[in-house]
């Protein structure tokens, strides 16, 4: 683990945010820095070699890959972890809260309309 990934880790494991995640979790071809099965939820921690333009064409295609398995990816910098965890905490804890929210069916949002 980088040492971003050691933070965000050491908050996030033994269901510190309500959600059970794994670490270094592998999905067909990848591995993914952190996974909650029950959400299908990734979450990818980037350094600062994910911003050259060949990562970034590598990242959208490993995001399109892990979304055909219904896996939404999440995405935060290093500098992210190291200098606004809470607020990284937070999001990530809305996006799984919201996960397991009930949605309404098409159906009646168009009858609402």
């Amino acid at each position: 683990m980088t040492p971003a990934e050691g933070i965000l880790w050491s908050r996030i494991k033994n269901r510190q945010l309500g959600y059970k995640f794994k670490r270094q979790y592998g999905v067909g071809k990848y591995i993914v820095d952190f996974y909650c099965s029950a959400l299908k939820i990734a979450v990818e921690i980037d350094g600062g070699g994910h911003y050259e333009e060949s990562s970034i064409v590598k990242d959208i295609k490993r995001t399109e890959y892990l979304n055909q398995f219904g896996i939404k990816v999440i995405r935060y910098t290093n500098l992210d972890i190291k200098n606004k965890l809470n607020s990284v905490l937070q999001h990530l804890k809305n996006i799984c809260d919201e996960s397991t929210r009930p949605h309404p069916s098409p159906l009646l949002v168009k009858e609402r309309e």
